[in-house]
């Protein structure tokens, strides 16, 4: 492993290292920006639970928060898109590893580089699907019907997490195909905060 806050990607040439540095600081932000959205997400719901109970006590608090459901439907959609880059840096997903761990280094490298190109075609082409989703709604003023809200600004969000996963991908690649750890152990939960 690194020592306690050496970069991962080290090794690297040092403009492929300025890169790989540049996505796992993104990552970071990604992961950060998820944890945020997951506080609102909590937040809203614990309003909309208050509020619940305090009109069944008292008679001119109303029912219900409106825009609550669909702002938490927002909300978990980016807190699930913005925490991807980070988990998968942080070595967070799950995985079977029944067949990567019978293989010896080499072999592993290169399922790994293969892996991480048919995940980033995947996630490339939900994120560039999600990209020319929120142009479109951005392009035609598209509004929720519900709260009037601008479709534009949650769509952009979820697009902006899954580009996000996206780099991360590439960075994993790259990572692969020059031997560079595949998992940054500092941004594990518990690891010691920069």
């Amino acid at each position: 492993m690194n020592e306690r806050g050496a970069s991962p990607n080290a090794a690297a040439p040092p403009a492929v290292r300025l890169l790989l540095d540049v996505i796992d600081r993104l990552g970071r932000l990604d992961g950060w920006i998820g944890s945020l959205c997951l506080a609102a997400l909590t937040s809203l719901m614990l309003a909309e639970v208050a509020v619940r109970a305090l009109s069944n006590v008292l008679p001119g608090v109303p029912g219900d928060i409106p825009v609550a459901w669909e702002y938490s439907s927002y909300l978990m959609a980016a807190t699930f898109t913005f925490g991807a880059a980070m988990t998968l840096r942080a070595g967070g997903h799950i995985r079977v590893s029944l067949l990567t761990s019978r293989l010896g280094p080499g072999a592993r490298r290169v399922l790994e580089l293969a892996l991480a190109l048919v995940g980033f075609a995947f996630v490339g082409f939900l994120a560039a699907g999600m990209v020319g989703f929120t142009w479109e709604t951005w392009a035609q003023g598209r509004r929720s019907d519900t709260s009037g809200t601008l479709l534009w600004l949650p769509t952009a969000a979820i697009a902006f997490g899954m580009c996000l996963l996206a780099l991360q991908l590439v960075a994993r690649a790259i990572q692969a195909a020059l031997g560079l750890p595949l998992e940054d152990q500092r941004m594990r939960a518990g690891a010691p905060v920069e």
